[in-house]
């Protein structure tokens, strides 16, 4: 796949958005991935505003074996996907489309960390409804989008808990977040969706969370949602590391071998990968150091 520098990159970017698939940039995020499906990180002029993660090879997945769809929302609601992509591209690795907000992190340099909205989140299932029915696009009857899974971790797990109500959505992640207790009391963060926990009213999934223990800045409101979550299935995680997850550890670490075998389960009906969640032991606890909660699974 041809690389082209930066100044034609933004060149094109800055061009007229084509209606159809066509990639402009591409990288290999450390050795592709663990998965059956090498997988690569790009950037397509059709959707500049937003980061792909794919399987290199696409030409096995149409009809049955399309590929699910996950959107997701990075931390502090960056514009870019760049503490994520490990994390990221293995779960593409396993056969999905990824599509983040934000441009393509660089290899070199500062990142970008301008600020995000949740509605890209909407822009991204948008843009592959529309390549999934465009006979001139790549993505014609490859991605499954009737799967289709929201994630989003820390401000993004805002995001993905905001845009969550969308009927398109089969299944939420919220990762090292939770809608702040506070903001029952008007003092929401600045800068960051304005929810209170009314909304999980709203959701409408199976939904699982995935927090860093109690030294996770995000862990009381994370368990609280949790506690308020009582007519959809839900399952939390635990795994005292903190915050930071481990997104940046080879292969996206835990977080994304249970992230994955999450959306293995809820979007492609893998058996196998529920044995993770499921049972009065499920597999979760064979993982060293991870405790969990579960509530309205049978």
């Amino acid at each position: 796949m041809k690389k082209i520098t930066s100044a034609l990159l933004l060149w094109v970017m800055a061009a007229a958005v084509p209606s159809f698939a066509q990639e402009v940039a591409s990288r290999v995020v450390e050795d592709g991935g663990t998965g059956k499906y090498s997988a690569v990180m790009i950037t397509d002029a059709s959707l500049p505003t937003h980061t792909i993660f794919r399987p290199k090879d696409i030409d096995g997945f149409k009809g049955k074996k399309a590929l699910p769809l996950i959107v997701w929302g990075n931390g502090a609601c960056f514009d870019s996907p760049f503490e994520h992509v490990n994390f990221l591209n293995e779960i593409a690795s396993h056969g999905f489309m990824v599509v983040a907000i934000g441009t393509m992190p660089k290899e070199t340099g500062e990142q970008n960390k301008g600020r995000s909205v949740a509605t890209k989140l909407k822009d991204a299932m948008d843009w592959a409804i529309a390549q999934n029915s465009d006979k001139q696009s790549a993505y014609y009857k490859k991605i499954d989008t009737k799967n289709i899974g929201i994630a989003g971790m820390s401000c993004g797990g805002l995001q993905a808990l905001e845009i969550a109500p969308d009927p398109r959505v089969k299944t939420l992640l919220v990762a090292n977040s939770g809608i702040f207790i506070e903001a029952m009391r008007g003092n929401a963060m600045p800068n960051m969706p304005q929810l209170d926990k009314t909304h999980l009213t709203k959701i409408h999934t199976p939904t699982l969370y995935l927090l860093g223990g109690p030294s996770d800045i995000a862990y009381k409101n994370g368990m609280d949602d949790v506690a308020h979550l009582n007519h959809v299935p839900v399952f939390v995680g635990n795994l005292d590391v903190g915050h930071g997850g481990t997104y940046a550890k080879p292969h996206g670490g835990d977080f994304a071998k249970v992230a994955t075998a999450w959306f293995s389960w809820k979007l492609k009906g893998d058996k196998k990968a529920s044995k993770l969640f499921t049972g009065e032991t499920p597999d979760i606890t064979k993982m060293p150091g991870w405790s969990f909660e579960k509530k309205n699974m049978k």
